[in-house]
């Protein structure tokens, strides 16, 4: 399925109401199911969440959407009020801002454990993915390279052995998607071609074992992001 043709061209995204993986639980899959409608903008910044709808649409009981809705707030993608209901989580500036400091504090961690650590059959997995990565990027698969993308940056956390900051950065994946699908509609495959070579220069780093050389591509690389999701958000 062709996900982008020109810059100009509006992106057209389906997420298919039965693409569930079957080994996740009911809960899980209604979350990853809503998760997907968030990050892609079919459900849009603020906007309610009415559980009768989705129970009906997805064919589902209203416990099993309220649960799903309970473990997307912990994602950080549904605000629930009390009395009045889930709503998809404002993506604003503050959000984005802290999004990405976060994210940076994280990655940069762990990132230079890895780069202190790390064995061949890592470098192989890192290489395999950006590999992957590229053929995505040609063949216009937009959720394969952003999945693949997760998964490249979540190989670092092989050598982060804390586990608050392996809970914490897994519950900031959804919103990191959501905001990378934001960048990808404003900055079309500029966008993508920015990752594979922030891609391309970590694993260079990480190969060298230069640990400081790879935090000031985080850096530089966090500021990139947030920038162009802010200049997303403002179009």
């Amino acid at each position: 399925m062709r996900l982008w043709a020109t810059r100009k061209q509006s992106v057209q995204l389906l997420v298919p109401m039965n693409a569930f993986k079957p080994k996740e639980t009911l809960t899980e899959q209604v979350a990853r199911h809503i998760e997907n409608l968030i990050a892609f903008g079919q459900l849009r910044s603020g906007e309610r969440i009415y559980e009768s709808a989705m129970a009906k649409e997805m064919n589902v009981s209203h416990g099993s959407i309220r649960e799903g809705l309970l473990l997307l707030e912990k994602r950080h993608l549904v605000k629930n009020v009390p009395r009045k209901g889930a709503f998809v989580t404002p993506l604003d500036e503050h959000f984005v801002h802290s999004l990405y400091e976060t994210l940076e504090l994280y990655l940069t961690h762990t990132g230079q454990k890895l780069a202190r650590q790390w064995q061949p059959d890592d470098m192989a997995r890192l290489e395999s993915l950006h590999e992957q990565m590229q053929s995505c990027y040609e063949k216009n698969e937009l959720m394969a390279f952003l999945e693949l993308g997760i998964e490249y940056t979540k190989a670092s956390l092989v050598y982060a052995d804390n586990y608050f900051i392996v809970s914490a950065i897994e519950d900031l994946w959804p919103s990191a998607k959501r905001c990378a699908f934001v960048a990808f509609r404003q900055g079309g495959k500029q966008v993508l071609e920015d990752n594979l070579a922030h891609m391309e220069e970590s694993i260079q780093v990480i190969r060298a074992r230069d640990e400081q050389a790879l935090a000031d591509i985080l850096h530089r690389y966090a500021i990139q992001q947030c920038q162009q999701v802010l200049a997303a958000l403002d179009q």
